[in-house]
């Protein structure tokens, strides 16, 4: 691997959250609304009135160690496991995982120098929830403000946690934006899905969401749109003629060909720029984590034919838009040379995913994958490029 002379700067930890992270600050009229409850001698969290499996253990008393879904991930699983064959005997998450007391001291022996921390549960939320945001708001603030005691949003100026924000009701995200920035937020992040309301959905590209956009650009932050549960499930159920939930760990070839969290990502990048953000939010930037890269380039392609047919919709070409406002946190499994012929170095972060079992097992393994290219720009993709939008220089 080639040696780090600089400090490097990880665009995807995570931390698993304590059974209160969502509601100790969660007003007593909402109680209902997210809880647990014991099914078949386990502990399942019951959201918006309804049991999910979406996370198998959601109070993560044991977890997957990090990177046992690698090989699968790679497409190197030859005896065709499972991926809970794959991930063995499960492990005590230790500390450094759940409190932000020991998290620094765990990046020092990874040789890392500062991350992104977003939380897990987080994920599940928006999609059972829907149309109330009253509700989504209220579940995000009890989370964000747990997160502010227990992690603190800039630690040390290294961990940099990343609150979550539901746009239903706009003024209630401009007020949740207003609370974290207060509380020294870097960044928020945003769910890649059309917007949960009452009228059906919408997206987040329509000037109505403009108050919040605007914000963000003026504090001089960025968004994140992390891989979440983006309800993209409906693809699949709508060809399967099934029901219920999409489970985070189901093994369904139909899915992985489907692509959910590529067509997700690369939806939401689309009606970004369609529907005219960055054109009314020159500063604004937007980085994508936990999605990939294989969605990149068959949008640019499909974003070039749209300006082809029609040239007046756009005020510049968007594929200039997408490479000046949008950065990318690619997985191991994709190809970084194929990357960079879409986007500049300049636009690529690193993000390890740790310590899920998706991830790499330590997160400086990630290294390998761009081992051939020239110094300065390994030094971008782990530290400059995402230091820079932490800075607010980028």
């Amino acid at each position: 691997m080639p040696s780090v002379t600089f400090p490097v700067y990880d665009a995807d930890h995570h931390l698993y959250e304590t059974e209160d992270a969502l509601t100790k600050y969660l007003p007593d009229n909402m109680k209902r609304e997210f809880y647990f409850v014991e099914k078949n001698g386990r502990k399942k969290l019951v959201i918006g009135g309804m049991v999910s499996d979406f996370i198998p253990n959601p109070t993560f008393e044991v977890v997957a160690r990090p990177g046992a879904h690698e090989a699968y991930y790679r497409s190197n699983n030859p005896e065709g496991k499972s991926l809970r064959e794959l991930t063995g005997k499960p492990i005590t998450p230790p500390a450094s995982w759940r409190t932000g007391a020991t998290r620094i001291a765990e990046l020092d022996e990874q040789g890392l120098h500062a991350a992104m921390i977003f939380p897990t549960l987080g994920s599940v939320v928006e999609e059972r929830i829907g149309p109330r945001g009253d509700v989504s708001a209220a579940l995000f603030h009890s989370l964000n403000r747990w997160a502010a005691e227990e992690w603190g949003m800039a630690r040390e100026n290294r961990l940099f946690y990343v609150p979550f924000i539901n746009l239903t009701d706009v003024d209630a995200a401009v007020q949740e934006l207003e609370y974290v920035l207060e509380q020294g937020a870097r960044v928020v992040n945003i769910r890649p899905a059309p917007v949960p309301d009452i009228r059906g959905s919408r997206s987040f590209g329509f000037e109505e969401y403009d108050p919040f956009w605007a914000r963000v650009a003026d504090a001089g932050i960025f968004v994140t749109f992390h891989g979440s549960d983006s309800g993209y499930d409906r693809v699949t159920r709508w060809w399967s003629g099934q029901g219920g939930e999409q489970k985070a760990f189901s093994f369904d070839p139909f899915k992985v060909v489907v692509d959910l969290i590529g067509r997700a990502i690369s939806d939401s990048m689309a009606a970004l720029i369609c529907h005219g953000v960055f054109d009314r939010h020159p500063t604004l930037k937007v980085a994508s984590v936990e999605n990939g890269a294989s969605w990149v380039k068959p949008l640019l392609q499909r974003l070039d034919k749209a300006y082809g047919k029609m040239p007046g919709s756009f005020k510049r070409h968007p594929r200039d838009t997408f490479r000046e406002h949008v950065f990318i946190a690619p997985f191991y499994e994709d190809d970084p040379d194929e990357l960079v012929k879409e986007v500049p170095i300049e636009r690529v972060l690193f993000g390890s995913d740790y310590p899920h079992a998706e991830g790499t097992s330590n997160p400086l393994d990630y290294l390998e994958e761009f081992a051939h290219f020239p110094a300065a720009d390994i030094e971008k993709v782990f530290c400059t490029n995402l230091k820079g939008l932490l800075e607010g220089r980028a």
